[in-house]
């Protein structure tokens, strides 16, 4: 099991830790982030977690949301929660009482935020161990990370050894990402989605390209997401838009897990409109 490396070169497999006599390898936490809020980390979380799981890797997925909690809802599983993190962390509850199973995906796991507290009441190093012991079980550890800087980023992180940034293609989400990758540093190897591309508006200039946010971040391009209805539509439904393998958006997600397990995948494009006939005319014939 390899990583992409800053360089997009294949990296070291998960650290291996004996126990007993018996070399034991453990999974891969990442942290899924972005330092703004509202740009799809819950769902690309959902999807990435749902994708892999599709692939046949044991994916535990922890919402670190805490105080407001999303991912369940994305994931259908809102009904299903009876523990959360903090019951973990507090030792009111364990965490097989906490994990809730996937409806749709057979290895995926959810462990849901708490609702009604804050993301102050989370001890930092509880969920370090708490990552750790998870690293034990599952092939992937994914966290889903609050927006912000504060302390609920700082929960997020403490475990994970990966980041996903997750932005859009707008100058303050850009300019987010460039700051939370400077507080993660390359110990983390972060690597970056690019989500609700409008192709439309692109091709307008209205809209930064992809090219333009990979000139200022200068990160390993993970994936690129299109900013399509269905996204919304599979969400409400508490259905990944992974669990389809037709379409193109699911196929970047599916695309992306692929990248994320060390598959050589080709890179991520967008593929802009064709100028309809009034534009060919308006500019002379010219594509």
């Amino acid at each position: 099991m390899h990583v992409l490396s800053q360089t997009g070169e294949a990296v070291a497999a998960p650290e291996e830790r004996v126990t007993t006599g018996e070399t034991t390898k453990l999974g891969r936490a990442i942290v899924v982030t972005s330092g703004k809020g509202g740009v799809g980390k819950t769902t690309t979380t959902a999807n990435l977690g749902t994708a892999l799981a599709q692939r046949g890797a044991r994916v535990a997925l922890i919402d670190a949301d805490v105080g407001l909690r999303n991912l369940d809802i994305v994931l259908g599983l809102e009904n299903r929660v009876q523990h959360h993190l903090l019951d973990v962390l507090e030792e009111t509850a364990t965490i097989d009482d906490a994990l809730v199973p996937d409806k749709h995906s057979e290895g995926l796991f959810l462990l849901a935020a708490a609702q009604a507290r804050e993301k102050d009441e989370v001890d930092t190093e509880k969920m370090r161990a708490l990552v750790a012991s998870l690293r034990e079980r599952f092939d992937y550890v994914i966290i889903d990370s609050p927006a912000g800087i504060e302390k609920g980023f700082k929960n997020a992180v403490a475990g994970a050894q990966e980041a996903i940034v997750v932005c859009t293609p707008e100058v303050s989400s850009v300019r987010d990402v460039d700051r939370v990758v400077g507080l993660l540093g390359n110990r983390f190897r972060p690597q970056l989605v690019i989500n609700r591309v409008r192709p439309q508006l692109v091709k307008k200039g209205t809209m930064l390209s992809v090219e333009d946010v990979d000139a200022f971040l200068r990160l390993p391009l993970l994936g690129v997401i299109a900013d399509e209805p269905q996204i919304i539509v599979t969400t409400n439904r508490g259905e990944p838009l992974a669990l389809q393998r037709d379409g193109k958006t699911a196929a970047a997600y599916h695309a992306i897990a692929a990248r994320v397990a060390g598959e050589d995948v080709p890179p991520p494009q967008v593929e802009l409109p064709k100028p309809t006939l009034f534009q060919r005319l308006f500019r002379g014939g010219r594509a």
